[in-house]
């Protein structure tokens, strides 16, 4: 307890030190303890959209658990196992994790031919053949269209029955009219009547998992009828048992997934031993299965985005601890010669960092839960929106997190200790003489390391980016590949150290460039940072990390999401892109065969010998494109024709082409192109061609492969119908919705006298004039592209297009497409992390350097009391302070700076790896922010301006007899 009670005595006497490191110990338990929250929430938040998705999409309710089983007619005890299998699904329908809403039993007979038992009174030609169905609790579900609701017992030996209304046609009937059921096996006749036609009471009700269009071939009686006459007594033969839970999804979370999945295995497990046949859909599942693989990679990128923070805030810790040690290293080296073992003291101070930890983990999750909020607010890059909070919980994971983070940041505060407990008082005297030792980094050379791992990293990413290219491989998932993100990081410390290891000698070489001439406080303040630039070296170090690990996030994430943006916008080309329905008089596919069929009789005409004669050609009418132009909301419009399966010739040569016809004029008042990807501007291209009908653009693809230059005359067309010339006027890389990266399936084997290789088939591109090929080789649907003014909804313009009678076949939209990648649980990750990772750099930064500063400052009290007896006025201690600011914290920052952007432009290009290069188009090009230099230089302004005034308050509270008593001390 006496131990305990001078352990607290010392904090208090140590507090801001102890409360910086316990602010660094909060913080850093707070982001790592954040990562589980913020994983679950956005899953959870990713899991009820795909849900509902899922739902749009397959217009299936996601919370669909279905099942079914065929019996065997020869199978004594159906209704025993019946029994025990519903019993067992009852049992489980309260351990799928979330809420049953409705649990639904069904049965089915076989499908019996039926007989009217008045002949005269219905055509008995008609063949009819229905089964007996019953569902349990159907009579709240339906609205009767006709007749009333059956008897729960026959009436008159007749069972009665409800219908669908496509059941009066399918079987040719009407109601009250008795059937009956035509099987010589049946030990007595079985008479059914159908006395009512039902219909959904509400169709968005989740208690129909089938359609009543389904039930055209059956009748429905009571379903306790059934299970007494059918199940238990046989009087049919029950062919088919249906059960059905109708599940809340929108309360399913991660947790109770695994639940889910686990009570899916016991009930499958106990079906196969039961049926031989059976069935089962649930839509889930699917989903479910996917979010395992989603959940450990986005971990993987969480803790990825994060190791620069981390390696931060670790230097941060360690940094504040080394200062607290520093200051009682006198201390400890006398306990060591009075006799107290290395481990007393280690424990000492042990126990000091519990405490502290104690204090950070009771805080710490909470303020990660408040960060994972603040992460799911971000839409980008420092931007938040008001979009639905985050769903975030404090789990287990959170707290286990926080435990890790404490240990690992306790036993970074215990090395300045641990080596603090190396040296007796003599060595502690000794060392404190000798401040020009090396320190342990350039010692062992760890700058020179960690630059040569991070230059390796970056080489090998290089060359693989290189592969995918030229060879059209596909990219392995690497967006949570962890050293995309640990390499930069160590190339910034790295880096950060090299500089300092050669800025002693810039420090020389501008003393003695200007020895004579330096004032009397420059002089003194050189001489103070050459000869204990060791001592300098933490804060330095501290600033060069923070601020190059900003700048770099800052530029990664600007990069990202503007490749991301930029991808989206070039292969759509316009921000709608959409395809109208032309009319033609194409032959209906029943008459005129389908593609197999074609095939078929092409075969057959081969093999007698007589040509396949060609389709017929279809003649389309064009609708009117002028609405286009004139629409709300539309900027411009253009036409746009594309055929894939083009060709083109010259001479003896031929080649597949994607053919694409355009108005120049209109082309490029709507198209998107990203500035120089091409040789000249878009325009100009356009403008090349425009004056000539026959001019066309060719890709630099087919320039290359099959040696057409500009002035070349070729050929193009497309199957069944007559080429055209066209004349060659320029070569282009790139256009817009056009990607000229070969596909993973675009090789084809070579053999040549050298053996077989593999060879590349590039994609290739002609461009021409849209009227040209109409007039000249024939008019087919193009698409409408349409530039958008600013802040207008594309619903609006859908809405437009289809109120002028306009159907349409297909629909590209570059905005929605924006907004759901906006919405990527890795995109979320990147913005909100890298965001954060911003924020606390700049808080961190700040209070680490206040922090050191004044520490410093107060350390050297005795020295600037000696100033001020030497008279030395204040306003030239405040000169002294501010050039030893400029020569330490300046040039860290200008360091960290240029290590930042050097880092960016080496490093950031690597995340094109995470977009799959081959797809990545336009190229993946590193983007800065003037707005992010913007901050992060008042920042530093900020910073730089209080913390000199901090300082000089503190150097003109200085009084000479302070000095001279503590110098006394």
């Amino acid at each position: 307890m006496a131990l305990f009670i001078m352990i607290l005595r010392k904090m208090i006497n140590n507090k801001w030190l102890e409360l910086s490191l316990l602010f660094g110990l909060v913080l850093t338990v707070a982001l790592a303890s954040s990562m589980p929250i913020y994983t679950n929430a956005i899953l959870q938040r990713l899991l009820i959209q795909e849900m509902q998705q899922l739902q749009l999409g397959s217009n299936q309710y996601p919370g669909i658990f279905w099942l079914s089983a065929n019996l065997s007619a020869q199978e004594n005890q159906k209704h025993v196992n019946i029994s025990e299998t519903e019993q067992f699904l009852k049992e489980r329908g309260s351990r799928f994790g979330i809420p049953v809403q409705a649990f639904v039993r069904e049965r089915a007979t076989q499908r019996y031919n039926l007989m009217p038992a008045e002949p005269d009174k219905i055509d008995v030609n008609v063949q009819r053949s229905a089964d007996i169905s019953a569902i349990d609790g159907m009579e709240n579900h339906i609205r009767l269209v006709d007749g009333r609701l059956p008897a729960k017992e026959p009436v008159n030996g007749v069972y009665e029955a409800l219908v669908a209304p496509e059941a009066l046609t399918e079987l040719g009937m009407v109601l009250n009219t008795v059937f009956v059921v035509n099987d010589a096996g049946l030990e007595e006749p079985i008479s059914i009547k159908p006395i009512g036609v039902f219909d959904r009471k509400d169709y968005a009700d989740i208690f129909w998992y089938n359609n009543t269009s389904s039930y055209k071939n059956s009748f429905l009686i009571d379903f306790d009828l059934f299970e007494k006459e059918f199940t238990a007594g046989g009087k049919l033969n029950v062919q088919s048992s249906y059960w059905y839970f109708a599940l809340d999804y929108k309360m399913m979370t991660l947790a109770s997934a695994d639940v889910f999945l686990y009570n899916d295995y016991e009930i499958d497990t106990f079906m196969d031993a039961r049926y031989e046949t059976r069935n089962k859909n649930v839509p889930a599942l699917q989903t479910l299965s996917n979010y395992y693989v989603k959940e450990t990679n986005l971990r993987k990128m969480l803790w990825s985005l994060n190791v620069p923070v981390m390696l931060m805030l670790a230097f941060y810790l360690f940094m504040v601890a080394n200062l607290i040690t520093e200051r009682q290293k006198t201390e400890i080296a006398v306990l060591r010669s009075r006799g107290a073992s290395r481990w007393q003291i280690i424990s000492s101070y042990a126990v000091e960092g519990l405490v502290l930890g104690a204090v950070a983990f009771s805080a710490g999750p909470y303020l990660g839960e408040l960060l994972t909020k603040l992460l799911g607010a971000s839409s980008g890059f420092l931007e938040f929106v008001q979009r639905a909070k985050l769903e975030t919980k404090l789990n287990e994971d959170a707290f286990l997190y926080a435990l890790i983070a404490i240990s690992a940041s306790l036993v970074m505060t215990l090395i300045p200790v641990i080596l603090a407990t190396r040296v007796t008082i003599v060595g502690h005297k000794q060392q404190s003489a000798r401040l020009q030792k090396r320190s342990f980094w350039h010692k062992f050379f760890l700058d020179i390391v960690l630059i040569g791992v991070s230059l390796y990293g970056l080489q090998n990413y290089k060359t693989r980016v290189n592969d995918i290219l030229s060879l059209g491989l596909k990219s392995a998932d690497l967006r949570v590949d962890p050293l995309l993100f640990l390499i930069p990081a160590m190339f910034i410390l790295g880096l950060g150290l090299l500089v300092l290891r050669l800025y002693p000698l810039f420090m020389k070489l501008l003393y003695m460039a200007g020895k004579r001439w330096w004032p009397p406080t420059l002089y003194t303040t050189l001489i103070q940072v050459s000869r204990s630039i060791i001592q300098y070296q933490f804060i330095m170090v501290f600033l060069i990390i923070t601020i190059a690990t900003g700048l770099f996030s800052a530029s990664a994430t600007r990069t990202i999401n503007q490749n991301t943006t930029d991808k989206i916008r070039y292969a759509a080309g316009a921000d709608i892109v959409m395809k109208i329905h032309w009319e033609n008089d194409a032959a209906p596919a029943i008459l005129f065969g389908t593609e197999d069929s074609n095939e078929d009789s092409a075969s057959e005409e081969a093999a007698s010998g007589t040509p396949a004669s060609p389709p017929p050609k279809v003649q389309y009418s064009e609708p009117s494109f002028l609405p286009f132009t004139q629409f709300a909301g539309v900027d411009h419009a253009a036409k746009v024709f594309v055929r894939k399966d083009a060709s083109f010739h010259k001479g003896k040569t031929e080649a597949a082409v994607e053919l694409m016809g355009i108005d120049t004029k209109a082309f490029g008042e709507t198209a998107w192109m990203r500035d120089r990807l091409l040789d000249y501007h878009m325009n100009e291209y356009l403008n090349l061609i425009a004056k000539n009908p026959s001019a066309i653009l060719i890709s630099r693809s087919i320039a290359e492969e099959y040696g057409v230059k500009v002035g070349d005359t070729i050929t193009v067309g497309w199957p069944n119908v007559e080429p055209a010339p066209f004349t060659v006027f320029g070569v282009i890389d790139y256009w817009p919705s056009w990607n000229p990266n070969p596909g993973t399936g675009d090789t084809v084997s070579v053999t040549t006298k050298q053996g077989t290789t593999t060879k590349v088939n590039k994609p290739m591109l002609v461009v021409g004039h849209l009227g040209y090929i109409q007039n000249n080789i024939a008019l087919e649907p193009y698409e409408v592209w349409l530039k958008l003014k600013p802040q207008t909804s594309s619903n609006a313009v859908y809405q437009a297009v289809v109120g002028h009678g306009y159907d349409i076949e297909s629909l590209t939209d570059a905005k929605q497409e924006q907004i759901k990648a906006v919405k990527d649980p890795f995109q979320l990750a990147i913005n909100g992390v890298m965001t954060l990772g911003f924020l606390i750099s700049a808080v961190v930064c700040f209070f680490g350097f206040l922090l050191y500063w004044v520490l410093s400052l107060s350390a050297r009290t005795l020295q600037y009391g000696i100033f001020r007896a030497m008279g030395v006025s204040v306003p030239q201690l405040i000169v002294m302070l501010i050039g030893e600011q400029i020569m330490v914290s300046g040039a860290a920052i200008c360091i960290g700076i240029m290590t930042g952007n050097l880092a960016s432009h080496l490093f950031v290009p690597l995340f094109e790896l995470s977009f799959d290069p081959a797809t990545q188009v336009p190229p993946f090009q590193v983007t800065f922010d003037l707005r992010d230099y913007e901050r992060m230089y008042g920042i530093v302004t900020v910073m730089m301006t209080v913390g000199l005034a901090v300082l000089g308050h503190i150097v003109s509270r200085i009084r000479i007899h302070q000095a001279v008593k503590l110098g006394e001390d």
